[in-house]
């Protein structure tokens, strides 16, 4: 078994490699998720490669800063492609994720999302290229949502919202599931995304002061977020209204300190201690792994490039051939295990169903007790994927409402 496993090696170590793209943010307010998506990504093509490669060949990688910009994105593809790229990948920002998963379906290439949080990436934008691994607004909106109306009913919200496709998605799925649809009783802030400036997040944090809510969801990632909680901690916001992050990633609350994300409730496709609590054995490889090569635990965006890598480079075996067009049949209607519970990729809109939780950022007195000092996450709920994700009739009213085919092309 030695002998062949080095004599796979060898022969995949001396073919062409296989081309990946990697467009993700290395700059920018969400440059942190791109760093995680980066090492994950990586550390999914070593391990592929020293099992012998796919199709007796290595693979590599080819990367891109998008800077969080859809412009920069799509030129991005245009490189990728012309350099050679069978498959691309990346995200942080929704808005990056759909203009460059449009111009890989002009150049005929598999695009997968990574951090693509808006409900319209495999909603009214989704098309048969694109595949999106990570959860959708809608999804982490019902799981918190239910948790925010048992322990808080009939409260008052005030949002403070990134002003692109996952801001407004995201917002309006939190409003749906927590009955917060009255603009008048429950008021919002709209922040420039990407370049806001200090002032920006002022205003806003001056105008939910002055709003009193009970409930402040900042709908902001990455960079905007920290910001965003500092000014609300400069503010005394923390200490009176429950702060709500609907996408929290370990990169974020690192960047802002657990001292100040302590009580942040939110949720998440996962995150590094839900193999442990679950005990799914190959998702703790994976973060043992992980830790050992950057002394820092998985974030989402870790774990969603590395599935990524790996999901494509099992559709390549099953089929035998690199065809999108054969790979997209392959993908459709997949199901699959890898770092947590059952996925599947449904083949309707390819957004990837997965168990979805709701979580509560830990006291610091117990986040310094761990090793790292990174035991952020309190799991507070589980919901199955089909509980979460939108259905086939809700996608199809979406679709028509944008005058959007009802089947993907």
């Amino acid at each position: 078994m030695l002998f062949c496993a080095l004599l796979n090696s060898q022969t995949a170590g001396a073919a062409d490699p296989i081309l990946l793209g990697l467009n993700a943010p290395r700059s920018g307010e969400y440059e942190q998720e791109g760093l995680m998506q980066v090492r994950g990504a990586l550390m999914a093509v070593d391990e592929i490669n020293q099992a012998g490669g796919v199709l007796r060949r290595p693979l590599a990688i080819l990367e891109r800063d998008t800077a969080s910009k859809p412009a920069r994105a799509v030129s991005n593809v245009n490189e990728l492609a012309a350099e050679g790229a069978q498959m691309l990948f990346g995200g942080a920002s929704s808005a990056v994720a759909v203009a460059a998963g449009k111009r890989a379906r002009d150049l005929g290439l598999l695009y997968f999302g990574t951090l693509t949080y808006s409900n319209d990436t495999t909603g009214k934008d989704a098309h048969r290229y694109m595949f999106r691994e990570s959860y959708n607004a809608w999804m982490a909106s019902r799981v918190l949502g239910q948790q925010l109306n048992e322990q808080m009913p009939d409260t008052r919200y005030f949002y403070v919202t990134a002003d692109y496709t996952w801001g407004h998605t995201t917002e309006q799925s939190m409003r749906h599931f927590t009955g917060t649809d009255d603009l008048s009783e429950h008021g919002r802030t709209l922040i420039p995304f990407p370049g806001s400036m200090q002032k920006d997040l002022r205003v806003a944090m001056q105008a939910a002061l002055d709003a009193k809510p009970e409930v402040l969801v900042l709908v902001l990632f990455g960079d905007q977020m920290v910001k965003g909680m500092r000014m609300a901690h400069q503010m005394g916001l923390t200490k009176t209204t429950q702060i709500v992050v609907p996408n929290l990633t370990l990169s974020m609350v690192e960047q802002a300190g657990p001292a100040l994300m302590e009580g942040v409730l939110g949720a998440s496709a996962w995150t590094w201690n839900v193999p442990y609590v679950y005990n799914h054995a190959r998702g703790q490889a994976f973060v043992e792994r992980f830790v050992e090569l950057y002394q820092t635990y998985p974030s989402t965006s870790a774990a969603s490039a590395y599935s990524i890598v790996y999901q494509w480079a099992d559709a390549v075996a099953r089929t035998g051939s690199l065809d999108t067009e054969r790979l997209i049949t392959a993908l459709e209607g997949h199901e699959y295990q890898l770092l947590k519970d059952a996925q599947s990729w449904r083949a309707f809109d390819h957004q990837n169903v997965q168990t979805v939780y709701a979580v509560r950022i830990k006291p610091r007195s117990k986040v310094m007790l761990d090793p790292l000092r990174q035991d952020y996450f309190e799991l507070l709920a589980a919901m199955p994927g089909e509980q979460a994700a939108m259905s086939k009739e809700q996608w199809i009213a979406e679709r028509r409402a944008h005058n959007q085919p009802e089947q993907l092309r």
